[in-house]
């Protein structure tokens, strides 16, 4: 433990006699710490926590399809429809899948 003690006022010591190093490896440390807490935060919300229902296990989802495609949003009146009729399910409810693409040029709308 004396020895433990003794490298770490060397330590000190040599980081103390050079404080451009001591200022870069205090700033790195920081940015590597807090890199990994924000990492590690978006991976526990989006992967590690369980959904935010009582029984995810049983979540359905729910599409229409037509001859020319096979899988096509719910629309809202098709929605409202069966959230009022439906007598199998819990609940009902809606979520949008909307693909975007982001440029850094200029936009087209058309």
């Amino acid at each position: 433990m004396r020895s433990l003690f003794q490298d770490f006022r060397y330590a000190l010591r040599r980081l103390g006699k050079t404080p451009g190093f001591t200022v870069t490896a205090v700033l790195t440390l920081a940015l590597g710490i807090g890199a990994n807490t924000a990492i590690f935060t978006v991976i526990d919300a989006v992967l590690l926590r369980p959904l935010p229902y009582r029984d995810p296990g049983r979540l359905v989802l729910l599409n229409e399809q037509t001859p020319r495609f096979p899988i096509l949003s719910v629309s809202y009146q098709n929605l409202v429809d069966w959230r009022e009729q439906s007598h199998v399910f819990t609940g009902v409810g809606a979520v949008r899948n909307l693909g975007m693409s982001l440029t850094g040029g200029e936009s087209r709308n058309g």
